[in-house]
């Protein structure tokens, strides 16, 4: 067993592999960039293997994998799998070149025409989309249901149904699902089924990240992120990534080679190198930061409605404080904040722009996870293809500046455009 193994999780993300079948890992200390779009073989018998093994499982210590072609296949790329895998507690990871990518490829290379998905309502607008615009046109049937409510869920499901979807917490709303009730249906549910048409349970994790949240261990199947949030962290590339188990693997490979949604062995290193290994350090503080922004929000008359897995008034504390642990076990509420405006006391456009012009810790633009503080409206903007009226929400995403100077620039916005 390698050594790393008897580390604390936090530890192994900075130092990530002691050895790696992947790459030689004798003397470097900081991870290797690979950058090369083919590979040279040696004989014929070797570039044979290479396609013949192709999607199968590689141990840590076992003979190095042939690399062939980048979009195949690349070390650099797959050492970052490995640790998103073991960050996870999962078997595998494939990576993508985006969020998207992942939860297309990760329901794409399973689902047949005319199997069937159940739903949360609720889900990252992009996510939404894939669903009510382009699958019906696969005959993929989608249910949109409550994944809280197990009777509703049980409803729905039949012999077509092949996955139960969800985010937690939710985008934007911060909802979170019970995970292990949705195990147990699932469970329930298998008991009667053949291994190749089990129900599985699919989460999308970008939210928490596997620093407050590790869904695996609570009995999801497949776990997804967008790594352009907190697991790359600063707002420079874009990818995504799907923990599976091992079963899984040759048809997502697969998938990934034909689809050629590859990402790019400069992101794989970046997200590695510095999205990782920061991203206890960096979520400890948008932690602290998030829990003083969002007590001083709950406590301003125009606010409406504060959000936040943090606050004693949270909806859900029982089941936050249940699945949002960190490595540490301790409570890992995450740095997102989402918030409804009084429209009878403050304008939120009108905010959103003072914001937007004059705040300087906090940014207007979409994404969340970065090192700066992000504000944007998701009816009107991440979430706008729900068609849903109203203006007044707002999501927030903390960053690494000082809870003051957020609070500051919020106090003085908000000063700035309440109605007389």
């Amino acid at each position: 067993m390698p050594r790393r193994k008897h580390y604390r999780p936090t530890t192994r993300l900075v130092h990530g592999p002691e050895h790696s079948s992947k790459w030689d890992f004798s003397h470097h200390v900081t991870p290797p960039l690979s950058s090369s779009t083919t590979y040279r073989l040696d004989s014929a018998r070797r570039g044979s293997r290479g396609f013949s093994e192709y999607g199968l499982r590689h141990s840590e210590i076992g003979e190095q994998p042939v690399y062939i072609y980048d979009r195949l296949d690349e070390p650099t790329r797959a050492i970052l799998e490995d640790e998103l895998a073991n960050a996870e507690g999962g078997e595998c990871c494939v990576t993508f070149a985006s969020g998207m990518a992942a939860i297309s490829a990760a329901l794409g290379s399973i689902l047949m025409p005319g199997d069937e998905i159940v739903a949360h309502p609720m889900l990252y607008g992009c996510t939404h989309s894939l669903f009510t615009n382009w699958y019906p046109r696969r005959n993929f049937g989608v249910h949109r249901v409550d994944m809280n409510d197990i009777d509703a869920v049980r409803a729905v499901v039949n012999d077509r149904t092949r996955v139960l979807y969800f985010e937690s917490p939710t985008n934007p709303t911060l909802e979170l699902i019970d995970i292990a009730a949705l195990r147990a249906l699932a469970d329930e549910v298998n008991a009667d089924r053949p291994e190749d048409r089990k129900l599985l349970v699919y989460i999308d994790n970008t939210f928490a990240t596997p620093f407050c949240q590790r869904p695996l261990e609570h009995g999801a199947d497949v776990v997804l992120h967008s790594l352009t949030k907190n697991l790359g962290g600063f707002g420079t590339e874009i990818g995504g990534a799907a923990v599976i188990p091992e079963s899984m693997l040759t048809p997502m490979m697969m998938y990934r080679k034909d689809f050629g949604a590859i990402l790019g062995s400069k992101s794989a290193w970046a997200i590695m190198v510095y999205g990782l290994p920061t991203l206890p350090l960096r979520l400890k503080r948008q932690q602290y930061t998030a829990r003083k922004v969002a007590r001083w929000l709950e406590d301003q008359d125009c606010v409406a409605r504060c959000v936040y897995p943090g606050l004693e008034s949270f909806s859900q504390a029982e089941l936050a404080q249940r699945q949002l642990r960190d490595f540490d076990g301790d409570f890992a509420p995450g740095n997102m904040i989402y918030f409804t405006l009084d429209p009878k006391r403050v304008n939120a456009i009108r905010f959103a722009d003072t914001i937007a012009h004059d705040a300087y810790s906090i940014t207007l633009a979409v994404s969340l996870g970065h090192t700066k503080t992000l504000m944007e409206m998701p009816e009107t903007m991440t979430h706008s293809v729900y068609g849903t009226p109203g203006e007044a929400s707002i999501r927030l995403s903390i960053g690494l500046e000082s809870p003051k100077d957020i609070i500051a620039d919020l106090e003085s916005a908000l000063d700035a455009v309440k109605r007389g």
